[in-house]
Protein backbone atom coordinates (compact mmCIF):
# COMPACT_ATOMS: atom_id res chain seq x y z
CA UNK A 1 0.00 0.00 0.00
CA UNK A 2 1.03 3.71 -0.92
CA UNK A 3 2.72 5.80 1.89
CA UNK A 4 1.25 9.12 0.28
CA UNK A 5 -1.93 10.35 1.74
CA UNK A 6 -4.93 8.64 0.06
CA UNK A 7 -7.52 11.03 -0.61
CA UNK A 8 -9.57 8.42 -1.56
CA UNK A 9 -9.48 6.94 1.98
CA UNK A 10 -10.56 8.81 5.29
CA UNK A 11 -8.57 9.08 7.95
CA UNK A 12 -10.10 5.74 10.03
CA UNK A 13 -9.73 3.41 6.94
CA UNK A 14 -6.38 4.52 6.99
CA UNK A 15 -5.16 3.75 10.75
CA UNK A 16 -6.36 0.42 10.20
CA UNK A 17 -4.91 -0.75 6.88
CA UNK A 18 -2.56 1.61 5.65
CA UNK A 19 1.10 0.00 5.75
CA UNK A 20 -0.58 -3.57 6.70
CA UNK A 21 0.39 -6.60 4.84
CA UNK A 22 -1.02 -10.22 5.44
CA UNK A 23 1.57 -12.31 6.22
CA UNK A 24 2.03 -14.81 3.57
CA UNK A 25 2.24 -18.15 5.52
CA UNK A 26 -0.27 -18.08 8.02
CA UNK A 27 -2.40 -15.41 6.80
CA UNK A 28 -2.82 -14.08 10.17
CA UNK A 29 -5.42 -10.88 10.15
CA UNK A 30 -3.09 -9.55 12.95
CA UNK A 31 0.25 -8.08 12.10
CA UNK A 32 3.03 -10.90 13.35
CA UNK A 33 5.58 -9.61 15.97
CA UNK A 34 8.69 -10.52 14.22
CA UNK A 35 10.97 -10.98 17.39
CA UNK A 36 14.16 -11.86 16.05
CA UNK A 37 17.43 -9.84 15.68
CA UNK A 38 19.01 -11.03 12.16
CA UNK A 39 17.55 -12.60 9.63
CA UNK A 40 18.52 -14.95 6.88
CA UNK A 41 19.38 -14.80 3.23
CA UNK A 42 18.78 -16.71 0.77
CA UNK A 43 21.98 -17.20 -0.44
CA UNK A 44 25.03 -14.99 -0.85
CA UNK A 45 24.05 -13.05 -3.29
CA UNK A 46 21.03 -11.99 -1.84
CA UNK A 47 23.28 -11.06 1.15
CA UNK A 48 25.12 -8.69 -0.28
CA UNK A 49 21.90 -6.97 -2.43
CA UNK A 50 20.63 -6.40 1.10
CA UNK A 51 23.78 -4.60 2.29
CA UNK A 52 24.66 -2.44 -0.59
CA UNK A 53 20.85 -1.29 -1.10
CA UNK A 54 19.62 -3.60 -4.67
CA UNK A 55 17.42 -5.78 -2.46
CA UNK A 56 14.44 -4.28 0.46
CA UNK A 57 14.90 -7.32 2.46
CA UNK A 58 15.99 -7.43 6.46
CA UNK A 59 19.34 -7.96 7.62
CA UNK A 60 19.12 -6.64 11.13
CA UNK A 61 16.66 -4.97 13.28
CA UNK A 62 18.54 -2.19 14.35
CA UNK A 63 18.71 -1.56 10.51
CA UNK A 64 14.74 -2.85 10.04
CA UNK A 65 12.33 -5.36 10.92
CA UNK A 66 9.28 -6.38 8.98
CA UNK A 67 6.97 -5.16 12.15
CA UNK A 68 8.67 -1.87 12.45
CA UNK A 69 8.36 -1.54 8.58
CA UNK A 70 4.20 -1.46 9.12
CA UNK A 71 4.24 0.97 11.28
CA UNK A 72 6.59 3.29 9.90
CA UNK A 73 4.55 2.98 6.89
CA UNK A 74 1.01 4.01 8.29
CA UNK A 75 2.31 6.36 10.14
CA UNK A 76 4.02 7.99 6.88
CA UNK A 77 0.22 7.44 5.30
CA UNK A 78 -1.74 9.34 8.04
CA UNK A 79 1.02 12.25 7.81
CA UNK A 80 1.13 12.69 4.19
CA UNK A 81 5.01 12.03 3.73
CA UNK A 82 6.95 9.48 1.54
CA UNK A 83 8.08 7.01 4.66
CA UNK A 84 9.19 7.34 8.18
CA UNK A 85 11.65 6.36 10.57
CA UNK A 86 10.49 4.83 13.76
CA UNK A 87 12.68 5.49 17.00
CA UNK A 88 13.01 4.25 20.64
CA UNK A 89 11.41 7.65 22.10
CA UNK A 90 10.85 10.76 21.37
CA UNK A 91 14.05 12.23 22.26
CA UNK A 92 15.70 9.58 19.64
CA UNK A 93 13.57 10.81 16.90
CA UNK A 94 14.34 14.86 17.53
CA UNK A 95 18.08 14.54 18.43
CA UNK A 96 18.41 11.97 15.04
CA UNK A 97 17.01 14.90 13.65
CA UNK A 98 19.72 17.22 14.54
CA UNK A 99 22.16 15.26 14.51
CA UNK A 100 21.72 14.10 10.78
CA UNK A 101 21.15 17.60 9.41
CA UNK A 102 22.75 19.71 11.63
CA UNK A 103 26.68 20.31 11.73
CA UNK A 104 29.28 22.60 13.89
CA UNK A 105 28.94 25.95 12.79
CA UNK A 106 24.99 26.27 11.82
CA UNK A 107 22.16 27.97 14.08
CA UNK A 108 18.61 26.62 14.63
CA UNK A 109 15.31 28.87 15.39
CA UNK A 110 13.20 26.89 17.55
CA UNK A 111 9.53 27.87 19.68
CA UNK A 112 10.66 29.26 22.84
CA UNK A 113 7.56 26.86 24.64
CA UNK A 114 9.62 23.64 22.94
CA UNK A 115 9.27 20.46 24.80
CA UNK A 116 11.78 20.97 27.24
CA UNK A 117 14.15 18.16 26.60
CA UNK A 118 14.06 18.87 22.86
CA UNK A 119 15.00 22.60 23.86
CA UNK A 120 17.59 21.63 26.32
CA UNK A 121 19.60 18.95 24.24
CA UNK A 122 20.25 22.17 21.85
CA UNK A 123 21.35 24.63 24.41
CA UNK A 124 23.52 22.29 26.85
CA UNK A 125 24.45 19.65 24.76
CA UNK A 126 24.58 20.77 20.72
CA UNK A 127 26.13 23.48 21.75
CA UNK A 128 29.14 21.99 22.87
CA UNK A 129 29.57 21.05 19.18
CA UNK A 130 29.82 24.40 17.97
CA UNK A 131 25.88 24.32 16.86
CA UNK A 132 23.51 27.72 18.23
CA UNK A 133 19.97 28.01 18.60
CA UNK A 134 17.63 31.01 19.42
CA UNK A 135 13.88 30.20 20.63
CA UNK A 136 11.34 32.80 19.90
CA UNK A 137 7.94 32.98 19.88
CA UNK A 138 6.88 31.46 17.31
CA UNK A 139 3.31 32.51 17.12
CA UNK A 140 5.34 36.60 15.94
CA UNK A 141 6.15 35.59 12.61
CA UNK A 142 8.14 38.76 12.73
CA UNK A 143 9.79 37.39 15.55
CA UNK A 144 10.93 34.11 13.54
CA UNK A 145 12.01 36.44 10.78
CA UNK A 146 14.25 38.45 13.17
CA UNK A 147 16.43 35.29 14.76
CA UNK A 148 17.12 33.89 11.01
CA UNK A 149 21.02 34.58 10.60
CA UNK A 150 23.33 33.64 7.42
CA UNK A 151 24.13 30.62 9.20
CA UNK A 152 20.62 29.18 10.04
CA UNK A 153 19.59 26.12 8.80
CA UNK A 154 16.53 24.48 10.84
CA UNK A 155 13.51 25.93 11.44
CA UNK A 156 11.86 23.87 14.61
CA UNK A 157 8.31 24.80 16.00
CA UNK A 158 5.86 22.91 17.97
CA UNK A 159 2.15 23.90 17.06
CA UNK A 160 0.27 23.90 19.82
CA UNK A 161 3.00 24.76 21.77
CA UNK A 162 3.80 22.63 25.12
CA UNK A 163 2.34 23.28 27.61
CA UNK A 164 0.96 27.14 26.48
CA UNK A 165 -1.35 26.19 23.62
CA UNK A 166 0.07 28.63 21.38
CA UNK A 167 -0.40 28.00 17.55
CA UNK A 168 2.30 28.39 15.17
CA UNK A 169 1.42 29.04 11.65
CA UNK A 170 2.75 26.23 9.58
CA UNK A 171 2.30 27.03 5.97
CA UNK A 172 3.52 30.86 6.85
CA UNK A 173 6.80 29.63 8.49
CA UNK A 174 7.01 27.10 5.86
CA UNK A 175 7.50 29.83 3.27
CA UNK A 176 9.60 31.49 5.20
CA UNK A 177 11.97 28.72 5.58
CA UNK A 178 11.61 28.07 1.72
CA UNK A 179 12.78 31.77 1.51
CA UNK A 180 15.67 31.29 3.50
CA UNK A 181 16.67 28.09 1.84
CA UNK A 182 16.03 26.13 5.64
CA UNK A 183 14.60 22.85 6.46
CA UNK A 184 11.27 23.12 8.51
CA UNK A 185 10.63 20.58 11.22
CA UNK A 186 7.12 20.26 13.30
CA UNK A 187 6.64 18.28 16.14
CA UNK A 188 3.22 17.36 15.73
CA UNK A 189 2.45 15.18 18.97
CA UNK A 190 0.33 17.14 20.61
CA UNK A 191 -2.19 16.97 17.16
CA UNK A 192 -1.68 13.83 16.19
CA UNK A 193 -1.77 12.85 12.08
CA UNK A 194 -5.82 12.55 13.14
CA UNK A 195 -5.81 16.55 13.71
CA UNK A 196 -3.15 17.91 11.89
CA UNK A 197 -0.79 17.05 8.69
CA UNK A 198 2.47 19.92 8.71
CA UNK A 199 3.81 18.16 5.62
CA UNK A 200 0.50 19.14 3.94
CA UNK A 201 1.24 22.61 5.18
CA UNK A 202 4.75 22.94 3.93
CA UNK A 203 7.14 21.58 6.58
CA UNK A 204 9.89 19.00 5.46
CA UNK A 205 10.00 16.83 8.24
CA UNK A 206 7.18 16.00 11.06
CA UNK A 207 8.72 14.25 14.55
CA UNK A 208 5.86 12.35 16.66
CA UNK A 209 6.24 11.20 20.40
CA UNK A 210 4.14 8.23 19.97
CA UNK A 211 3.94 7.85 23.36
CA UNK A 212 1.09 9.95 23.40
CA UNK A 213 -1.28 9.95 21.41
CA UNK A 214 -0.61 7.40 18.65
CA UNK A 215 -0.10 4.41 21.11
CA UNK A 216 -2.69 6.29 23.21
CA UNK A 217 -2.35 3.71 26.14
CA UNK A 218 0.38 4.78 28.34
CA UNK A 219 2.12 1.59 28.18
CA UNK A 220 5.02 2.41 25.62
CA UNK A 221 7.81 4.87 24.81
CA UNK A 222 8.20 5.48 21.33
CA UNK A 223 9.03 7.95 18.51
CA UNK A 224 8.52 8.43 14.85
CA UNK A 225 10.09 10.84 11.94
CA UNK A 226 7.82 11.36 9.14
CA UNK A 227 9.57 12.88 5.71
CA UNK A 228 8.05 14.71 2.92
CA UNK A 229 10.84 14.61 0.29
CA UNK A 230 12.78 10.75 0.43
CA UNK A 231 16.40 12.49 -0.24
CA UNK A 232 15.96 13.52 3.50
CA UNK A 233 14.98 10.48 4.59
CA UNK A 234 18.09 8.95 3.27
CA UNK A 235 20.20 11.41 5.06
CA UNK A 236 18.73 10.33 8.56
CA UNK A 237 18.34 6.88 7.93
CA UNK A 238 22.41 5.98 8.48
CA UNK A 239 22.44 8.58 11.01
CA UNK A 240 19.82 6.94 13.17
CA UNK A 241 20.71 3.49 12.22
CA UNK A 242 24.77 3.99 13.86
CA UNK A 243 22.82 5.92 16.96
CA UNK A 244 21.41 2.88 17.50
CA UNK A 245 18.27 4.68 18.74
CA UNK A 246 16.03 2.50 17.01
CA UNK A 247 13.11 0.78 17.93
CA UNK A 248 12.11 -2.95 19.12
CA UNK A 249 9.86 -5.05 17.32
CA UNK A 250 7.45 -5.85 19.89
CA UNK A 251 7.23 -1.70 21.08
CA UNK A 252 6.52 -1.87 17.50
CA UNK A 253 3.42 -3.72 17.53
CA UNK A 254 1.85 -2.09 20.63
CA UNK A 255 1.89 1.04 18.97
CA UNK A 256 0.77 -0.44 15.66
CA UNK A 257 -2.56 -1.39 17.89
CA UNK A 258 -2.53 1.58 19.42
CA UNK A 259 -2.65 3.33 16.20
CA UNK A 260 -5.96 1.31 14.68
CA UNK A 261 -7.80 3.43 17.55
CA UNK A 262 -6.18 6.84 17.42
CA UNK A 263 -9.43 8.62 15.72
CA UNK A 264 -11.67 7.23 18.11
CA UNK A 265 -9.87 7.93 21.37
CA UNK A 266 -9.11 11.88 20.38
CA UNK A 267 -12.61 12.20 18.77
CA UNK A 268 -14.08 10.83 22.54
CA UNK A 269 -10.88 13.06 24.65
CA UNK A 270 -11.51 16.39 22.44
CA UNK A 271 -15.23 16.25 22.85
CA UNK A 272 -14.53 15.88 27.08
CA UNK A 273 -12.09 18.44 26.78
CA UNK A 274 -13.96 20.99 25.07
CA UNK A 275 -16.89 20.39 27.85
CA UNK A 276 -14.13 21.07 30.50
CA UNK A 277 -13.32 23.93 29.25
CA UNK A 278 -16.37 25.79 28.67
CA UNK A 279 -16.65 24.76 32.85
CA UNK A 280 -13.35 26.31 33.19
CA UNK A 281 -13.94 29.67 31.68
CA UNK A 282 -16.68 30.12 33.48
CA UNK A 283 -15.55 29.18 37.35
CA UNK A 284 -14.54 31.92 39.54
CA UNK A 285 -10.89 30.62 40.80
CA UNK A 286 -9.70 29.87 37.34
CA UNK A 287 -8.41 33.21 35.80
CA UNK A 288 -7.65 32.20 32.31
CA UNK A 289 -7.88 29.29 30.08
CA UNK A 290 -5.75 28.42 27.45
CA UNK A 291 -7.53 25.98 25.07
CA UNK A 292 -7.52 26.48 20.36
CA UNK A 293 -11.56 24.73 20.82
CA UNK A 294 -12.47 28.61 22.82
CA UNK A 295 -13.32 31.51 20.58
CA UNK A 296 -12.07 33.53 23.29
CA UNK A 297 -8.50 31.71 22.65
CA UNK A 298 -6.46 34.65 20.70
CA UNK A 299 -5.78 32.09 17.46
CA UNK A 300 -9.01 30.26 17.57
CA UNK A 301 -9.16 31.46 13.44
CA UNK A 302 -5.60 30.02 12.82
CA UNK A 303 -6.95 26.30 14.82
CA UNK A 304 -9.60 26.26 12.63
CA UNK A 305 -7.73 27.00 9.06
CA UNK A 306 -4.96 24.74 10.17
CA UNK A 307 -6.49 22.16 12.43
CA UNK A 308 -9.58 19.65 12.36
CA UNK A 309 -9.98 20.07 15.75
CA UNK A 310 -8.84 21.40 18.84
CA UNK A 311 -7.26 18.93 19.92
CA UNK A 312 -7.67 17.51 24.11
CA UNK A 313 -5.13 19.25 25.67
CA UNK A 314 -5.54 22.57 27.67
CA UNK A 315 -4.16 24.67 29.93
CA UNK A 316 -4.96 27.11 32.73
CA UNK A 317 -4.17 29.82 35.82
CA UNK A 318 -6.14 29.57 38.87
CA UNK A 319 -6.44 33.09 40.49
CA UNK A 320 -4.80 31.70 43.44
CA UNK A 321 -1.38 31.05 41.54
CA UNK A 322 1.10 28.39 42.73
CA UNK A 323 -0.49 27.54 45.68
CA UNK A 324 -3.54 26.86 44.70
CA UNK A 325 -2.56 24.91 41.80
CA UNK A 326 -0.66 22.58 44.46
CA UNK A 327 -4.00 21.89 47.01
CA UNK A 328 -5.97 21.83 43.08
CA UNK A 329 -3.28 18.43 41.92
CA UNK A 330 -3.69 16.93 45.30
CA UNK A 331 -7.16 17.17 45.44
CA UNK A 332 -8.06 15.25 42.41
CA UNK A 333 -9.10 11.68 42.79
CA UNK A 334 -10.44 10.68 39.16
CA UNK A 335 -7.57 12.79 37.51
CA UNK A 336 -4.40 11.36 37.46
CA UNK A 337 -1.08 13.59 38.34
CA UNK A 338 1.42 12.73 36.37
CA UNK A 339 3.30 13.82 32.99
CA UNK A 340 3.06 12.61 29.04
CA UNK A 341 -0.09 12.64 27.61
CA UNK A 342 -2.12 11.42 24.97
CA UNK A 343 -3.50 8.24 26.62
CA UNK A 344 -6.90 7.41 27.28
CA UNK A 345 -7.00 8.40 30.91
CA UNK A 346 -7.02 12.46 32.00
CA UNK A 347 -3.47 13.05 33.28
CA UNK A 348 -3.07 16.37 35.15
CA UNK A 349 0.12 18.29 36.00
CA UNK A 350 2.47 21.18 36.90
CA UNK A 351 4.34 22.47 33.94
CA UNK A 352 6.90 24.58 36.04
CA UNK A 353 8.01 21.99 38.33
CA UNK A 354 7.63 18.97 36.24
CA UNK A 355 8.13 18.79 32.46
CA UNK A 356 9.48 22.12 32.05
CA UNK A 357 11.62 22.32 35.51
CA UNK A 358 15.01 22.36 33.75
CA UNK A 359 14.11 25.59 31.44
CA UNK A 360 15.78 28.53 33.64
CA UNK A 361 12.64 30.23 35.68
CA UNK A 362 13.16 33.68 33.43
CA UNK A 363 12.72 32.04 30.14
CA UNK A 364 10.11 29.55 31.13
CA UNK A 365 8.06 32.87 32.77
CA UNK A 366 8.88 34.60 29.06
CA UNK A 367 7.63 31.76 27.26
CA UNK A 368 4.03 31.98 29.18
CA UNK A 369 4.82 29.23 31.31
CA UNK A 370 3.84 30.34 35.14
CA UNK A 371 4.70 28.78 38.36
CA UNK A 372 0.76 28.16 38.84
CA UNK A 373 -0.09 26.92 35.14
CA UNK A 374 -1.80 23.71 35.22
CA UNK A 375 -1.79 21.01 32.45
CA UNK A 376 -4.69 19.07 31.49
CA UNK A 377 -4.55 16.39 29.14
CA UNK A 378 -8.40 14.97 28.58
CA UNK A 379 -9.23 11.25 27.79
CA UNK A 380 -11.92 9.19 27.61
CA UNK A 381 -13.55 8.89 30.76
CA UNK A 382 -17.43 10.34 31.31
CA UNK A 383 -17.18 13.88 30.46
CA UNK A 384 -19.89 14.13 33.71
CA UNK A 385 -17.46 12.21 35.83
CA UNK A 386 -14.31 14.40 34.75
CA UNK A 387 -16.06 17.78 35.80
CA UNK A 388 -17.16 16.86 38.95
CA UNK A 389 -13.39 15.54 40.00
CA UNK A 390 -12.11 18.70 38.94
CA UNK A 391 -15.06 21.31 40.56
CA UNK A 392 -14.59 19.52 43.69
CA UNK A 393 -10.73 19.86 43.41
CA UNK A 394 -11.64 23.41 42.09
CA UNK A 395 -13.85 24.59 45.66
CA UNK A 396 -10.17 23.68 47.48
CA UNK A 397 -7.51 25.47 45.64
Amino acid sequence: MSTHLDTEQGMYTKMIHAGQRTDPVTMAVAPPIYQTSTFAFRNTRHGADCFCGKDEGFIYTRMGNPTIKMLEDNVAALEGGVGGLATATGMAATCAVYFALLQAGDHIVGTDALYGPSRMVVERDFSRFGITSTFVDTKDLDAVRGAIRPETRMLFIESPSNPTLKLTDIAACAAIAREHGLLLVVDNTFMSPHLQNPLLLGADIVVHSMTKFLNGHSDVVAGMIVFREAALMEKVRPVLYFLGGTMDPHQAWLVLRGVKTLGMRVDCAQQNALCIAEMLEAHPKVERVYYPGLKSHPQYALAEKQQRGPGCLMSFELTGGLDAGVRLLDSVRLCTLAVSLGGIETLIQLPAGMTHATVPRDERLAAGITDGLVRISVGCEDAEDLIADLEQALEKA
